[in-house]
């Protein structure tokens, strides 16, 4: 296992810290490094210029569009970004769907979908969870009835991630009721303009509408957006899920934010504190511990070996550390922490905070936010469980 950067991986880390510090927009880069609210706009600036340099699907192959890099230049680049303070790319469409719709989807999709996911001026969504499938997504009951060359689907989603900027999402529907639950879903892309589809927002204590509730009543769906063969969904779903779990690791936030930590306890004077001092440096070794986890995976792949099967050991980690940054944030501004002014997550809001450090605004709707890393994506207990049997046997 070799965990060091070759003097190539260096050189190229230092061609992407050049090009994100040329490219990313100061006013995004404070908004981030401070916690700031990103609007829709914000996202999809980041993921424009990303998409003008050919960097918003970072991780495809050549041939889909994409800069064709290894596993490891992926890895510096998403470093780089997240250190300058670059937004989250929103994965939905260039992390997630994308590569469904690459080992899937025939050419047609692939040449109808790819280039509006790259470009960025496409927005997509994840349609997964209903009530009562979350972690057990198996038992999705959103239907999809096959009439002639098109789908009537009936049902809904929940927990929507900002499903209300969605033109586009993709769905797990129910296409049969024989056999297990999981040989019966087929995957669904599905135009969120058609008629039918009705977008809730749910609206949370911090004032935003981070998830939403998606209804379909009797929404008409091309049969030809559908991707692979009918009742195979489960199978493509689980292609997607690794990607995702991967993502939701977020190491390279993780890192990060354990600099802002560090400001923030500097700050309310708490940084000379030894027992305070004590936590932020476990948690420092638990990041570097999970970047190395990363970093294994990524020897594996370099060296041609099978890549670690660990998607949920880095996902169980990954969560568990965000919401730990999260808590020491809290415990270092102390009462500072807790007052809720939505006012002051807007950039340039002018107003008193109590303590008088604007900083803290944000660290209780971060924190209580936070508290979701471990049930999305599949909860970790049910990751502990999908563990224990494939990887401890």
């Amino acid at each position: 296992m070799d965990l060091a950067f070759t003097p190539e991986e260096q050189a190229f880390r230092e061609e992407i810290r050049a090009w994100v510090k040329e490219n990313l927009p100061e006013d995004l880069a404070h908004k981030v490094h401070n916690a700031l609210r990103l609007t829709r706009d914000d996202m999809q600036r980041w993921a424009k210029i990303l998409g003008k340099k050919g960097w918003l699907g970072h991780g495809w192959p050549k041939e889909y569009g994409g800069p064709g890099w290894t596993a490891v230049q992926k890895h510096l680049f998403e470093e780089e970004c997240a250190l300058a303070g670059a937004p989250r790319v929103v994965p939905f469409g260039p992390v997630m769907v994308a590569p469904v719709i690459m080992a899937f989807g025939n050419k047609e999709q692939q040449e109808r979908f790819l280039p509006g996911i790259a470009s960025g001026d496409v927005w997509w969504s994840q349609g997964y969870s209903e009530p009562g499938s979350g972690s057990d997504l198996a038992s999705v009951k959103c239907k999809a009835e096959r009439e002639g060359d098109h789908y009537i689907v009936n049902g809904q989603k929940t927990w929507t991630t900002l499903g209300q900027y969605g033109e586009w999402i993709f769905c797990l529907v129910r296409t049969s009721n024989e056999g297990k639950p999981q040989t019966g879903i087929s995957f669904l892309l599905i135009d969120m303009k058609s008629p039918g589809v009705s977008v809730r927002p749910i609206k949370l204590l911090d004032g935003e509408c981070e998830v939403n509730e998606v209804w379909f009543d009797n929404v008409k769906v091309p049969a030809n957006n559908l991707i692979g063969e009918e009742n195979k969904g489960w199978t493509y779903a689980k292609h997607l899920l690794s990607h995702e779990r991967t993502n939701i690791a977020d190491v390279n936030r993780a890192k990060r934010e354990l600099e802002r930590l560090k400001r923030i306890a500097k700050t309310e004077g708490v940084w000379e504190d030894q027992r305070f001092r004590d936590q932020i440096a476990l948690l420092e070794v638990d990041v570097v511990a999970l970047e190395m986890l990363v970093l294994r995976v990524l020897s594996a792949e370099k060296s041609g070996k099978n890549s670690l099967d660990i998607a949920g050991l880095l996902k169980i980690k990954g969560s568990e550390i965000q919401q730990r940054y999260s808590e020491l944030m809290m415990l270092a501004a102390g009462p500072f922490a807790m007052p809720f002014i939505e006012e002051a997550m807007e950039a340039g809001w002018q107003g008193d905070f109590p303590g008088g450090v604007t900083a803290n605004a944000p660290l209780a709707s971060t924190f209580f936010n936070m508290r979701k890393t471990t049930i999305y994506g599949g909860s970790n207990e049910v990751q502990r469980n999908i563990v224990a049997q494939t990887v401890l046997g």
